[in-house]
Protein backbone atom coordinates (compact mmCIF):
# COMPACT_ATOMS: atom_id res chain seq x y z
CA UNK A 1 0.00 0.00 0.00
CA UNK A 2 2.90 2.44 0.92
CA UNK A 3 4.72 1.46 -2.50
CA UNK A 4 1.19 2.85 -4.28
CA UNK A 5 1.01 6.31 -2.26
CA UNK A 6 4.48 6.87 -2.97
CA UNK A 7 4.07 6.44 -6.74
CA UNK A 8 1.39 8.10 -6.77
CA UNK A 9 2.93 11.12 -4.33
CA UNK A 10 5.84 11.07 -7.36
CA UNK A 11 3.81 11.77 -10.05
CA UNK A 12 2.05 14.39 -8.36
CA UNK A 13 4.96 16.06 -7.18
CA UNK A 14 6.54 16.15 -10.51
CA UNK A 15 3.46 17.20 -12.39
CA UNK A 16 2.77 20.10 -9.88
CA UNK A 17 6.51 21.56 -9.70
CA UNK A 18 6.46 21.60 -12.94
CA UNK A 19 3.39 23.19 -13.37
CA UNK A 20 3.72 25.44 -10.60
CA UNK A 21 7.00 27.26 -12.84
CA UNK A 22 5.34 27.40 -16.01
CA UNK A 23 5.46 30.62 -17.24
CA UNK A 24 2.52 32.64 -16.21
CA UNK A 25 3.43 36.32 -18.00
CA UNK A 26 0.47 35.64 -20.12
CA UNK A 27 -2.38 36.31 -17.68
CA UNK A 28 -5.63 36.01 -20.13
CA UNK A 29 -6.95 32.84 -19.03
CA UNK A 30 -8.40 30.98 -22.16
CA UNK A 31 -10.25 28.81 -20.40
CA UNK A 32 -11.40 27.63 -16.99
CA UNK A 33 -13.38 23.92 -15.87
CA UNK A 34 -16.22 25.01 -13.55
CA UNK A 35 -16.52 22.89 -10.12
CA UNK A 36 -19.08 20.42 -11.76
CA UNK A 37 -16.33 19.52 -14.34
CA UNK A 38 -17.83 21.38 -17.68
CA UNK A 39 -15.14 23.55 -19.37
CA UNK A 40 -15.42 27.67 -19.90
CA UNK A 41 -14.10 29.18 -22.71
CA UNK A 42 -13.16 32.85 -22.78
CA UNK A 43 -12.51 33.32 -26.58
CA UNK A 44 -15.33 33.46 -28.54
CA UNK A 45 -14.68 32.49 -33.06
CA UNK A 46 -13.03 34.72 -35.12
CA UNK A 47 -15.20 36.17 -37.76
CA UNK A 48 -13.33 35.25 -41.20
CA UNK A 49 -13.89 35.68 -44.98
CA UNK A 50 -11.24 32.59 -46.55
CA UNK A 51 -10.77 29.06 -45.68
CA UNK A 52 -7.37 29.52 -44.79
CA UNK A 53 -8.01 32.46 -42.22
CA UNK A 54 -10.96 29.72 -41.09
CA UNK A 55 -7.54 27.15 -40.25
CA UNK A 56 -4.59 30.16 -39.11
CA UNK A 57 -7.10 32.07 -37.09
CA UNK A 58 -8.65 28.90 -34.54
CA UNK A 59 -7.60 28.44 -31.45
CA UNK A 60 -5.71 25.60 -29.44
CA UNK A 61 -7.13 25.15 -26.06
CA UNK A 62 -4.49 22.74 -24.30
CA UNK A 63 -4.84 20.69 -21.05
CA UNK A 64 -2.73 18.82 -18.90
CA UNK A 65 -4.24 17.07 -15.67
CA UNK A 66 -3.28 13.96 -12.69
CA UNK A 67 -6.37 12.28 -11.42
CA UNK A 68 -5.69 10.38 -7.87
CA UNK A 69 -7.97 7.74 -6.50
CA UNK A 70 -7.96 6.06 -3.15
CA UNK A 71 -11.07 3.56 -1.99
CA UNK A 72 -10.95 1.93 1.21
CA UNK A 73 -13.46 -0.45 2.66
CA UNK A 74 -13.43 -0.58 6.57
CA UNK A 75 -13.49 -4.85 6.00
CA UNK A 76 -12.41 -6.45 2.96
CA UNK A 77 -13.39 -9.76 1.42
CA UNK A 78 -13.14 -11.31 -1.66
CA UNK A 79 -14.91 -8.44 -3.63
CA UNK A 80 -14.10 -5.26 -1.57
CA UNK A 81 -10.73 -4.36 -1.84
CA UNK A 82 -8.89 -1.16 -0.72
CA UNK A 83 -6.96 0.24 -3.66
CA UNK A 84 -4.94 3.32 -5.10
CA UNK A 85 -5.07 3.93 -9.06
CA UNK A 86 -3.57 6.93 -10.09
CA UNK A 87 -3.34 8.74 -13.92
CA UNK A 88 -1.89 11.31 -16.20
CA UNK A 89 -3.35 12.81 -18.98
CA UNK A 90 -3.98 15.38 -21.60
CA UNK A 91 -5.97 17.04 -24.43
CA UNK A 92 -5.76 19.75 -26.66
CA UNK A 93 -9.06 21.01 -28.87
CA UNK A 94 -8.67 22.90 -31.43
CA UNK A 95 -11.51 25.48 -32.57
CA UNK A 96 -11.64 26.84 -35.74
CA UNK A 97 -12.12 30.39 -36.96
CA UNK A 98 -16.06 30.76 -38.34
CA UNK A 99 -16.84 31.32 -42.17
CA UNK A 100 -19.96 32.20 -43.59
CA UNK A 101 -21.49 30.50 -39.96
CA UNK A 102 -19.25 27.61 -40.23
CA UNK A 103 -16.83 25.94 -37.78
CA UNK A 104 -15.35 23.24 -36.47
CA UNK A 105 -14.07 20.98 -33.29
CA UNK A 106 -11.63 18.50 -33.12
CA UNK A 107 -10.20 17.23 -29.54
CA UNK A 108 -7.66 14.63 -28.97
CA UNK A 109 -7.47 13.19 -25.34
CA UNK A 110 -4.87 11.01 -23.76
CA UNK A 111 -4.47 8.87 -20.41
CA UNK A 112 -2.24 6.56 -18.52
CA UNK A 113 -3.42 4.60 -15.65
CA UNK A 114 -0.94 3.27 -12.64
CA UNK A 115 -2.28 0.72 -10.31
CA UNK A 116 -0.93 -2.65 -8.74
CA UNK A 117 -2.93 -4.88 -10.95
CA UNK A 118 -1.39 -8.18 -8.51
CA UNK A 119 -3.17 -7.18 -5.65
CA UNK A 120 -5.75 -4.50 -7.10
CA UNK A 121 -7.80 -6.90 -9.99
CA UNK A 122 -9.60 -4.45 -12.43
CA UNK A 123 -13.07 -5.83 -11.56
CA UNK A 124 -12.90 -4.47 -8.30
CA UNK A 125 -11.32 -0.82 -8.58
CA UNK A 126 -14.18 1.79 -8.02
CA UNK A 127 -14.45 5.00 -9.40
CA UNK A 128 -10.63 5.63 -10.82
CA UNK A 129 -12.14 2.86 -13.77
CA UNK A 130 -12.92 5.77 -15.78
CA UNK A 131 -8.75 6.74 -16.13
CA UNK A 132 -8.52 3.87 -18.62
CA UNK A 133 -10.37 1.38 -20.77
CA UNK A 134 -11.25 -2.06 -18.73
CA UNK A 135 -12.22 -3.71 -21.96
CA UNK A 136 -9.09 -2.56 -23.60
CA UNK A 137 -7.15 -4.10 -20.45
CA UNK A 138 -8.44 -7.53 -19.89
CA UNK A 139 -7.97 -8.20 -23.90
CA UNK A 140 -4.18 -6.51 -24.35
CA UNK A 141 -3.39 -5.11 -20.65
CA UNK A 142 -3.45 -1.68 -22.30
CA UNK A 143 -3.57 0.56 -19.24
CA UNK A 144 -3.70 3.84 -22.06
CA UNK A 145 -6.06 5.49 -23.66
CA UNK A 146 -5.85 7.73 -26.87
CA UNK A 147 -9.10 8.67 -28.57
CA UNK A 148 -10.76 11.16 -30.91
CA UNK A 149 -13.22 13.10 -27.96
CA UNK A 150 -14.40 15.49 -30.06
CA UNK A 151 -15.02 16.35 -33.89
CA UNK A 152 -17.85 17.93 -34.92
CA UNK A 153 -18.86 20.36 -37.62
CA UNK A 154 -21.22 23.78 -36.32
CA UNK A 155 -23.25 26.18 -38.46
CA UNK A 156 -25.03 28.97 -36.55
CA UNK A 157 -27.40 31.06 -37.93
CA UNK A 158 -29.11 34.00 -35.96
CA UNK A 159 -28.81 32.84 -32.17
CA UNK A 160 -29.35 28.65 -33.39
CA UNK A 161 -26.83 26.26 -33.40
CA UNK A 162 -26.51 23.47 -35.74
CA UNK A 163 -23.99 20.88 -34.41
CA UNK A 164 -23.30 17.50 -36.37
CA UNK A 165 -20.57 14.97 -35.28
CA UNK A 166 -18.77 13.82 -32.24
CA UNK A 167 -19.07 16.19 -29.46
CA UNK A 168 -20.12 17.29 -25.57
CA UNK A 169 -24.02 17.31 -24.81
CA UNK A 170 -24.98 19.22 -21.87
CA UNK A 171 -28.95 18.36 -21.44
CA UNK A 172 -30.98 17.26 -18.23
CA UNK A 173 -30.73 13.50 -19.36
CA UNK A 174 -27.10 13.87 -21.05
CA UNK A 175 -23.51 15.24 -19.28
CA UNK A 176 -19.65 15.42 -20.42
CA UNK A 177 -19.38 14.59 -16.84
CA UNK A 178 -15.80 15.46 -17.21
CA UNK A 179 -14.63 14.32 -13.68
CA UNK A 180 -11.89 11.27 -14.71
CA UNK A 181 -9.48 11.76 -17.74
CA UNK A 182 -11.58 11.85 -20.79
CA UNK A 183 -15.37 13.39 -20.94
CA UNK A 184 -18.64 11.28 -21.83
CA UNK A 185 -19.35 12.53 -25.88
CA UNK A 186 -22.44 11.47 -28.23
CA UNK A 187 -21.95 11.13 -31.52
CA UNK A 188 -25.06 12.78 -33.52
CA UNK A 189 -26.87 16.25 -34.62
CA UNK A 190 -27.53 19.15 -31.97
CA UNK A 191 -29.67 21.79 -32.78
CA UNK A 192 -29.51 24.32 -29.64
CA UNK A 193 -31.62 27.78 -29.96
CA UNK A 194 -32.08 31.13 -28.36
CA UNK A 195 -34.22 32.58 -30.92
CA UNK A 196 -37.40 32.55 -28.93
CA UNK A 197 -37.43 34.97 -26.13
CA UNK A 198 -36.68 34.12 -22.73
CA UNK A 199 -36.41 30.95 -24.10
CA UNK A 200 -33.66 28.27 -24.36
CA UNK A 201 -34.38 25.08 -26.53
CA UNK A 202 -31.88 22.21 -27.37
CA UNK A 203 -32.69 19.08 -29.68
CA UNK A 204 -30.44 16.20 -29.84
CA UNK A 205 -30.55 13.09 -32.13
CA UNK A 206 -27.90 10.75 -30.62
CA UNK A 207 -27.12 7.40 -32.38
CA UNK A 208 -23.95 6.38 -30.17
CA UNK A 209 -22.01 7.15 -27.31
CA UNK A 210 -18.51 6.93 -26.25
CA UNK A 211 -18.10 6.79 -22.22
CA UNK A 212 -15.47 7.98 -20.55
CA UNK A 213 -13.60 4.61 -20.34
CA UNK A 214 -14.26 3.87 -23.79
CA UNK A 215 -11.59 3.80 -27.12
CA UNK A 216 -14.59 3.53 -29.51
CA UNK A 217 -18.48 4.64 -29.53
CA UNK A 218 -21.13 2.70 -28.85
CA UNK A 219 -25.03 1.90 -28.45
CA UNK A 220 -26.43 3.92 -26.09
CA UNK A 221 -28.59 1.34 -24.64
CA UNK A 222 -27.57 -1.99 -25.07
CA UNK A 223 -25.21 -4.43 -22.90
CA UNK A 224 -22.56 -6.21 -24.64
CA UNK A 225 -23.15 -10.14 -24.61
CA UNK A 226 -21.15 -13.40 -25.88
CA UNK A 227 -23.14 -13.17 -28.35
CA UNK A 228 -22.20 -9.52 -29.40
CA UNK A 229 -18.33 -10.19 -29.28
CA UNK A 230 -16.02 -12.90 -28.88
CA UNK A 231 -13.30 -10.87 -27.01
CA UNK A 232 -13.22 -11.06 -23.03
CA UNK A 233 -15.39 -9.18 -20.72
CA UNK A 234 -18.15 -8.39 -23.60
CA UNK A 235 -20.28 -6.80 -20.60
CA UNK A 236 -17.73 -4.19 -21.18
CA UNK A 237 -18.11 -3.80 -25.01
CA UNK A 238 -20.67 -1.46 -25.21
CA UNK A 239 -23.28 0.86 -22.33
CA UNK A 240 -21.72 -0.33 -18.79
CA UNK A 241 -22.65 2.49 -17.08
CA UNK A 242 -23.35 1.82 -13.26
CA UNK A 243 -26.69 3.69 -14.13
CA UNK A 244 -26.94 0.89 -17.16
CA UNK A 245 -30.04 -1.41 -17.28
CA UNK A 246 -28.06 -4.83 -17.46
CA UNK A 247 -31.30 -6.73 -18.50
CA UNK A 248 -31.19 -4.83 -21.75
CA UNK A 249 -28.46 -7.19 -23.53
CA UNK A 250 -27.62 -7.59 -26.85
CA UNK A 251 -29.29 -10.73 -27.03
CA UNK A 252 -32.16 -10.16 -25.14
CA UNK A 253 -32.93 -7.19 -27.54
CA UNK A 254 -32.24 -9.60 -30.78
CA UNK A 255 -34.97 -12.12 -29.49
CA UNK A 256 -37.10 -9.44 -28.63
CA UNK A 257 -36.83 -8.31 -32.13
CA UNK A 258 -36.04 -4.66 -31.10
CA UNK A 259 -32.89 -2.66 -32.19
CA UNK A 260 -29.25 -2.99 -30.72
CA UNK A 261 -28.85 0.54 -32.33
CA UNK A 262 -31.73 2.55 -31.40
CA UNK A 263 -30.81 6.21 -30.91
CA UNK A 264 -31.20 8.43 -28.27
CA UNK A 265 -33.55 11.40 -28.50
CA UNK A 266 -33.44 14.34 -26.77
CA UNK A 267 -35.50 17.34 -26.06
CA UNK A 268 -34.70 20.29 -23.60
CA UNK A 269 -36.35 23.22 -23.03
CA UNK A 270 -35.68 25.93 -20.07
CA UNK A 271 -38.32 29.57 -20.10
CA UNK A 272 -37.99 32.44 -17.94
CA UNK A 273 -40.50 34.59 -19.46
CA UNK A 274 -41.97 35.12 -16.11
CA UNK A 275 -40.16 36.89 -13.65
CA UNK A 276 -38.49 34.92 -11.23
CA UNK A 277 -39.56 31.76 -12.35
CA UNK A 278 -37.36 28.95 -14.11
CA UNK A 279 -39.31 26.31 -15.91
CA UNK A 280 -37.70 23.54 -17.33
CA UNK A 281 -38.68 20.85 -19.18
CA UNK A 282 -37.06 18.02 -20.71
CA UNK A 283 -37.66 14.43 -22.34
CA UNK A 284 -35.61 11.87 -24.20
CA UNK A 285 -37.19 8.53 -26.54
CA UNK A 286 -34.76 5.35 -27.21
CA UNK A 287 -37.55 4.22 -30.16
CA UNK A 288 -39.39 0.94 -29.51
CA UNK A 289 -38.08 0.75 -26.03
CA UNK A 290 -38.19 3.71 -23.25
CA UNK A 291 -38.90 6.98 -22.83
CA UNK A 292 -39.18 9.81 -20.26
CA UNK A 293 -40.75 13.07 -19.33
CA UNK A 294 -39.40 15.95 -16.82
CA UNK A 295 -40.89 18.92 -15.51
CA UNK A 296 -39.21 21.11 -12.98
CA UNK A 297 -40.24 24.46 -11.70
CA UNK A 298 -38.03 26.84 -9.37
CA UNK A 299 -39.46 30.16 -7.82
CA UNK A 300 -36.91 32.52 -6.74
CA UNK A 301 -38.33 34.97 -3.88
CA UNK A 302 -35.66 38.04 -3.22
CA UNK A 303 -35.60 39.95 0.47
CA UNK A 304 -33.01 42.20 1.70
CA UNK A 305 -29.92 40.44 1.74
CA UNK A 306 -30.45 36.73 0.40
CA UNK A 307 -32.83 34.69 -1.37
CA UNK A 308 -35.51 32.16 -1.11
CA UNK A 309 -35.81 29.05 -3.89
CA UNK A 310 -38.39 26.50 -3.37
CA UNK A 311 -38.24 24.03 -6.47
CA UNK A 312 -39.84 20.43 -7.54
CA UNK A 313 -39.46 18.31 -9.77
CA UNK A 314 -41.81 15.35 -11.45
CA UNK A 315 -40.44 12.90 -13.78
CA UNK A 316 -42.37 9.95 -15.41
CA UNK A 317 -41.25 6.82 -16.67
CA UNK A 318 -42.91 5.48 -19.76
CA UNK A 319 -42.43 1.64 -20.38
CA UNK A 320 -42.09 1.04 -24.52
CA UNK A 321 -41.03 -2.69 -24.38
CA UNK A 322 -38.23 -1.62 -22.33
CA UNK A 323 -39.44 -4.07 -19.38
CA UNK A 324 -40.63 -7.09 -21.41
CA UNK A 325 -36.80 -7.83 -22.31
CA UNK A 326 -35.28 -6.58 -19.24
CA UNK A 327 -38.02 -5.99 -16.28
CA UNK A 328 -38.37 -3.36 -13.52
CA UNK A 329 -34.63 -3.76 -11.98
CA UNK A 330 -31.69 -2.33 -13.09
CA UNK A 331 -29.85 -4.81 -12.00
CA UNK A 332 -32.04 -7.09 -15.00
CA UNK A 333 -32.58 -9.90 -11.88
CA UNK A 334 -35.45 -11.12 -11.26
CA UNK A 335 -36.90 -7.96 -9.89
CA UNK A 336 -37.75 -9.30 -6.53
CA UNK A 337 -40.55 -7.20 -4.59
CA UNK A 338 -41.84 -4.86 -7.68
CA UNK A 339 -44.92 -5.00 -7.79
CA UNK A 340 -44.47 -5.58 -11.71
CA UNK A 341 -41.40 -6.98 -13.02
CA UNK A 342 -42.13 -6.98 -16.36
CA UNK A 343 -42.77 -3.28 -16.16
CA UNK A 344 -40.47 -0.36 -16.45
CA UNK A 345 -43.52 2.52 -15.78
CA UNK A 346 -42.35 4.85 -12.96
CA UNK A 347 -42.45 8.31 -11.60
CA UNK A 348 -40.40 10.59 -8.87
CA UNK A 349 -41.22 13.57 -7.58
CA UNK A 350 -38.62 15.81 -5.88
CA UNK A 351 -38.56 18.79 -3.59
CA UNK A 352 -36.36 21.49 -2.47
CA UNK A 353 -35.76 25.26 -0.94
CA UNK A 354 -32.75 26.80 -1.72
CA UNK A 355 -31.50 29.62 -0.16
CA UNK A 356 -28.41 32.20 -0.94
CA UNK A 357 -27.30 34.38 1.91
CA UNK A 358 -23.64 36.64 0.29
CA UNK A 359 -21.63 33.94 -0.77
CA UNK A 360 -23.07 31.08 0.95
CA UNK A 361 -25.94 28.73 -0.78
CA UNK A 362 -28.18 26.35 1.54
CA UNK A 363 -30.48 23.44 -0.37
CA UNK A 364 -32.67 21.34 1.37
CA UNK A 365 -33.44 18.35 -1.02
CA UNK A 366 -35.92 15.43 -0.94
CA UNK A 367 -36.50 12.94 -3.94
CA UNK A 368 -38.68 9.95 -3.65
CA UNK A 369 -39.04 7.44 -6.50
CA UNK A 370 -41.98 5.47 -6.30
CA UNK A 371 -42.82 1.78 -5.57
CA UNK A 372 -43.21 1.00 -9.36
CA UNK A 373 -39.44 0.75 -11.57
CA UNK A 374 -36.02 1.93 -10.91
CA UNK A 375 -35.41 5.34 -13.47
CA UNK A 376 -33.41 4.38 -16.65
CA UNK A 377 -30.96 7.19 -17.58
CA UNK A 378 -27.11 5.81 -18.14
CA UNK A 379 -25.66 8.73 -19.85
CA UNK A 380 -24.28 10.69 -16.82
CA UNK A 381 -27.32 12.84 -16.74
CA UNK A 382 -28.93 11.74 -12.84
CA UNK A 383 -32.44 12.31 -12.61
CA UNK A 384 -31.93 13.38 -9.06
CA UNK A 385 -28.96 16.26 -9.01
CA UNK A 386 -29.52 19.40 -7.89
CA UNK A 387 -31.70 17.68 -5.32
CA UNK A 388 -29.81 14.88 -3.69
CA UNK A 389 -27.30 13.54 -5.90
CA UNK A 390 -23.99 12.93 -3.93
CA UNK A 391 -20.76 11.73 -5.64
CA UNK A 392 -21.18 8.13 -6.69
CA UNK A 393 -24.87 8.11 -5.16
CA UNK A 394 -27.17 6.05 -7.78
CA UNK A 395 -30.45 6.67 -5.79
CA UNK A 396 -33.11 5.95 -8.31
CA UNK A 397 -34.23 2.71 -7.89
CA UNK A 398 -37.87 1.78 -7.11
CA UNK A 399 -39.13 2.93 -3.19
CA UNK A 400 -36.01 5.10 -2.79
CA UNK A 401 -36.28 8.15 -0.55
CA UNK A 402 -33.40 10.39 -0.08
CA UNK A 403 -33.31 13.49 1.99
CA UNK A 404 -29.63 15.92 1.78
CA UNK A 405 -28.92 19.01 3.15
CA UNK A 406 -25.53 20.98 1.36
CA UNK A 407 -23.81 24.16 1.72
CA UNK A 408 -22.01 25.45 -1.03
CA UNK A 409 -19.41 28.50 -0.39
CA UNK A 410 -18.19 30.60 -2.95
CA UNK A 411 -19.48 29.09 -6.06
CA UNK A 412 -19.45 31.16 -9.36
CA UNK A 413 -19.67 30.58 -13.18
CA UNK A 414 -16.27 31.73 -14.07
CA UNK A 415 -14.13 28.34 -13.13
CA UNK A 416 -11.72 30.42 -11.31
CA UNK A 417 -11.98 29.81 -7.70
CA UNK A 418 -9.59 31.95 -6.36
CA UNK A 419 -11.65 31.90 -3.08
CA UNK A 420 -11.66 28.05 -2.51
CA UNK A 421 -15.11 26.74 -3.19
CA UNK A 422 -16.35 24.73 -0.78
CA UNK A 423 -19.45 22.45 -1.00
CA UNK A 424 -20.90 19.96 1.72
CA UNK A 425 -23.89 17.80 2.54
CA UNK A 426 -24.86 14.93 4.46
CA UNK A 427 -27.40 12.60 2.60
CA UNK A 428 -29.41 9.78 3.98
CA UNK A 429 -31.02 6.98 1.52
CA UNK A 430 -33.85 4.96 2.86
CA UNK A 431 -33.86 1.79 0.56
CA UNK A 432 -36.60 -1.06 0.15
CA UNK A 433 -35.51 -4.16 1.58
CA UNK A 434 -37.96 -6.41 0.33
CA UNK A 435 -36.60 -5.16 -2.82
CA UNK A 436 -32.95 -6.56 -1.96
CA UNK A 437 -31.87 -3.30 -1.88
CA UNK A 438 -29.93 -3.08 1.08
CA UNK A 439 -28.36 0.08 0.62
CA UNK A 440 -30.13 2.17 3.89
CA UNK A 441 -26.97 4.40 4.22
CA UNK A 442 -25.73 7.72 5.37
CA UNK A 443 -23.56 9.53 2.79
CA UNK A 444 -21.30 12.42 4.25
CA UNK A 445 -19.36 14.26 1.65
CA UNK A 446 -16.95 17.52 1.22
CA UNK A 447 -15.32 18.65 -2.03
CA UNK A 448 -12.47 21.74 -2.47
CA UNK A 449 -11.17 23.75 -5.53
CA UNK A 450 -9.37 26.04 -5.55
CA UNK A 451 -6.82 28.30 -8.06
CA UNK A 452 -3.95 30.39 -7.48
CA UNK A 453 -4.24 34.10 -7.59
CA UNK A 454 -0.45 33.61 -9.87
CA UNK A 455 -1.28 31.10 -11.50
CA UNK A 456 -5.20 31.20 -12.48
CA UNK A 457 -4.88 28.20 -15.11
CA UNK A 458 -3.59 25.73 -12.62
CA UNK A 459 -6.73 24.38 -10.59
CA UNK A 460 -6.57 21.71 -8.09
CA UNK A 461 -9.50 19.48 -6.68
CA UNK A 462 -10.16 17.42 -3.52
CA UNK A 463 -13.28 14.87 -3.10
CA UNK A 464 -13.97 12.85 0.29
CA UNK A 465 -16.92 11.25 0.47
CA UNK A 466 -17.79 8.20 3.61
CA UNK A 467 -20.49 6.17 3.24
CA UNK A 468 -22.00 4.36 6.31
CA UNK A 469 -25.07 1.45 6.17
CA UNK A 470 -27.27 0.90 8.36
CA UNK A 471 -29.95 -1.18 9.34
CA UNK A 472 -30.16 -3.94 7.52
CA UNK A 473 -27.66 -2.61 5.49
CA UNK A 474 -25.00 -2.93 8.40
CA UNK A 475 -23.52 -6.09 6.53
CA UNK A 476 -22.16 -4.15 3.88
CA UNK A 477 -18.77 -2.64 4.77
CA UNK A 478 -18.66 0.88 5.06
CA UNK A 479 -16.09 2.99 2.53
CA UNK A 480 -14.36 6.37 2.24
CA UNK A 481 -13.96 7.73 -1.25
CA UNK A 482 -11.13 9.95 -2.03
CA UNK A 483 -10.19 12.19 -5.01
CA UNK A 484 -7.35 14.33 -5.63
CA UNK A 485 -7.37 16.22 -8.97
CA UNK A 486 -4.63 18.63 -10.49
CA UNK A 487 -5.54 20.53 -14.09
CA UNK A 488 -3.67 23.16 -15.62
CA UNK A 489 -4.85 24.77 -18.99
CA UNK A 490 -3.36 26.45 -21.30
Amino acid sequence: MKAKLVTVGIIFGIFSAVMLNADDTNTEVKQAIKANGQLVYSKTHKQVDSLSAMFQEGEFYGRLRNNNFYFAYDAENSSHDTHVIGSVGASVVYKSAELSGFDFTLGLYGSRAFFDDNNDPINRIKAGKDTLSRYEYVNTGNKSMGVIGQASLDYRVSKTDFILGRQLVETFYTKSNDTKMIPNTFDGLVVGSKDISDTTAKFAYLYQQKLRDHLEAHSVLMVGDANSTSSNKPEWSENDDAGMHKGLTYTALVSAGKPTDAPLIILDLVNKSINNLKINFSSYVVPELISQAMGELNYTLKFDGFSIAPGVRYIQQFDNGAGSIGGASLKGDAAVGYKDKDSLDSKMIAARVVTKIDNYKINLGYTNILDEADLVTPWRGFPTAGYTRSMGMYNWRANTQSYRIEVVRNANKTGIYKNMFIQASALYIDTDEDKKILEDSMFYYTGFVKNFEDAPELQLRLRLGYRDFIGDASIISDYLDSRFEANYLF
